[in-house]
């Protein structure tokens, strides 16, 4: 399968799992308003309101908050409503692409994501593929969450923003940590990079 077909294989997939429907009923039926929700993230209520209506999409970590105040794991998200298996095979064109992904100022965030699986519930580990862009910056942004990470460039090279400090990965460097410090990812150089992300949840 050519490159175009992979992508509108994947994009196609990603409308399917309806992630701004699935906030909006939970949201609903935790009787939350759209400000207390805005609250809890960082994010504007018309932000939210965008989330839900599929306009733009929340990066991971602003997701696993939304998860976190409604009493899911981030994962729900990308769940397949198909039968549950004890195993899942994953076909490089059948990942589901996340695009439209914005910070909590309504800029550009900088970078998309492929969701790694989407079969197996109740998991320990949700694996994503981002794909970060140069040339976004956007520093002033950063994120936490309940929960550990772990990062490995298998292209480019970008900026981790951990904390205090400021970390460039190369190709093939990996970082590990508590997702309750702040942090963001950026790009580094001219050329776009690809990460390995693998976020476990916290007890």
């Amino acid at each position: 399968m050519g490159k175009t077909k992979v992508k509108k294989a994947a994009e196609k997939q990603v409308d399917d799992f309806e992630i701004g429907a699935k906030i909006k009923a939970l949201r609903t039926a935790k009787k939350k308003t759209l400000q207390e929700v805005a609250n809890d993230t960082g994010f504007s209520p018309a932000l939210i309101s965008q989330i839900e209506n599929n306009n733009v999409s929340p990066p991971i970590a602003t997701l696993s908050r939304i998860a976190k105040v409604l009493g899911v794991r981030v994962g729900y998200f990308f769940e397949d409503e198909g039968i549950e298996s004890d195993y899942e095979v994953l076909r490089a064109e059948q990942r589901p692409i996340v695009t439209k992904v914005i910070s909590s100022s309504g800029g550009q965030h900088g970078y998309i994501y492929h969701a790694l699986t989407h079969k197996k519930r109740d998991k320990l580990m949700e694996p994503f593929v981002l794909t970060v862009e140069p040339g976004v910056r956007d520093d002033d942004n950063q994120y936490s969450h309940e929960g550990e990470e772990f990062l490995l460039v298998m292209e480019g090279e970008v900026e981790l923003l951990l904390g205090d400090d400021r970390i460039v990965l190369e190709e093939g460097d990996s970082v590990y940590f508590e997702s309750s410090l702040k942090h963001r990812l950026l790009s580094h150089g001219d050329e776009k990079a690809r990460v390995l992300a693998v976020l476990c949840r916290g007890n």
